[in-house]
């Protein structure tokens, strides 16, 4: 049975969107930007932004050619063979993971954060509700991809309406007392241009998942036209979504010093006490919630159609589809059991916010490995066609993506950060072996 071929541009927009998950990168990703590049932090996205558009083109030049719902897999196996890319879907997959994981366990934090604006204390409440939001996650992924979609789409579209709300609202309150600052725009003069660079770590990470869309290529009706155009949506969206954000923020810190908003955990939430009510900083929680269920969502489907596509070459059990609903039921029973084992191994007894750092590297550290892989491929496919602007723009990229790759790992993190590229290297390994009877010569 072949995949029902229903999803249009909106929903493959809306996949990549979910697991970019722009509000948890708002949430999060500034406050790392801004402790590198100071004030520069709008500056520093608009440069990623671009930093990332090399590695879409080499996404772009292969979606418009492979309609498979392999991905990377598909792509880097075009050039350098079935072994490889086995490998580059096997890492794909470690990633949707790892997302998957550790949203999961954001939708917990974030409505018990909400509860607690409430009075009402949670305590450990967030592990049910993580763990429930896979259980839901998996029952609407279930039965139609294409109310899924629809579903992530419209989940997204609400959480990063409330932070532009807020953002718009921190602007026009700045501006009563005088024009908007353009410094922002401009390297930090403490800083200068190598915080900026240090920064591209984070600006490039917060589009991780950007490819998301490629994995419903073989469910969606114009395939070649639509996943290229969700996935440069998807980076253009963000960019400028990330860019406005990151400026509100910044604005609306530097009365009180940026110092004061590179330690701050919770950014949007001080920014919605300060400039708003407590009801403004419970609604986004309960936004940051929606969105990082959308993650998971996203996440979930995009790992187990990795799985179908890697089960696929060895005919195994996980490769079938539901006989009514046309979805890689197997496959997402599988992705929702380690991703509930992960949360109730590993989250329950570190926390949300290390669990999140910890599950968040080794998913990121794996997905930029992929994207290497798929730019060189892009390279390989340029210099063999005799195409010097895809030999150009996939050199390009995979050199980009060495200095996050590099940062990620010099200098050497603390325990037990310095165990996670031991463990993406393990997955690696593990994938070498098994592509030695699944990959198809």
């Amino acid at each position: 049975m072949k995949p029902r071929r229903q999803l249009g541009l909106a929903e493959a927009t809306g996949l990549s969107l979910s697991i970019v998950a722009p509000t948890m990168a708002m949430a999060f990703n500034v406050t790392l930007v801004v402790a590198v590049a100071g004030r520069a932090a709008p500056l520093a996205f608009a440069i990623g932004t671009a930093l990332l558009a090399l590695v879409g083109f080499s996404f772009v030049t292969f979606a418009q050619r492979e309609t498979s719902a392999g991905s990377a897999q598909a792509y880097v196996c075009t050039q350098f063979g079935p072994r490889a890319g086995f490998l580059a879907g096997w890492m794909l997959l470690l990633s949707y993971l790892c997302f998957g994981a550790g949203t999961a366990v954001l939708v917990g934090h974030f409505a018990s954060a909400a509860i607690g604006d409430a009075g009402i204390r949670t305590g450990d409440l967030w592990i049910p509700v993580s763990v429930t939001s896979v259980a839901i996650g998996l029952g609407f992924s279930w039965r139609d991809m294409q109310s899924v979609a629809r579903l992530i789409l419209v989940l997204e579209l609400v959480s990063v309406a409330a932070i532009a709300v807020l953002s718009l609202h921190i602007l026009w309150v700045v501006a009563q007392s005088g024009p908007l600052p353009a410094a922002p725009f401009f390297p930090d003069p403490d800083r200068g241009w190598v915080g900026i660079g240090l920064a591209l770590v984070f600006t490039v990470l917060s589009f991780a998942g950007f490819e998301g869309a490629a994995t419903v290529a073989e469910e969606t009706k114009t395939p070649q036209r639509a996943i290229p155009l969700a996935i440069l949506g998807t980076i253009v969206l963000s960019g400028v979504f990330y860019v406005f954000a990151a400026y509100a923020q910044v604005v609306g810190y530097a009365g009180d010093g940026l110092g004061d908003m590179a330690q701050d955990s919770a950014p949007l939430d001080t920014l919605a006490r300060r400039y708003g009510t407590a009801s403004l900083a419970a609604c986004l929680n309960i936004a940051a919630a929606l969105s990082a269920f959308s993650c998971v969502l996203g996440s979930l489907n995009a790992a187990a159609r990795m799985i179908m596509v890697l089960a696929r070459d060895g005919q195994h059990a996980l490769a079938r589809l539901h006989h009514c609903h046309g979805t890689p039921t197997n496959a997402l029973a599988l992705c929702a059991t380690v991703i509930t084992a992960f949360i109730l191994i590993w989250a329950a007894r570190v926390g949300v916010g290390d669990f999140y750092g910890y599950i968040g590297t080794i998913g990121s550290l794996a997905l930029i490995l992929v994207y290497i892989g798929v730019c060189m491929a892009h390279a390989a496919f340029g210099r063999s066609r005799g195409g010097w602007a895809g030999f150009i723009a996939g050199g390009a990229g995979t050199a980009m993506l060495i200095w996050p790759l590099y940062n990620s790992l010099d200098p050497v993190p603390v325990w037990p950060g310095n165990l996670w590229p031991y463990v993406v290297l393990a997955w690696l390994a593990a994938g070498a072996m098994l592509s030695r009877t699944m990959a198809r010569y």
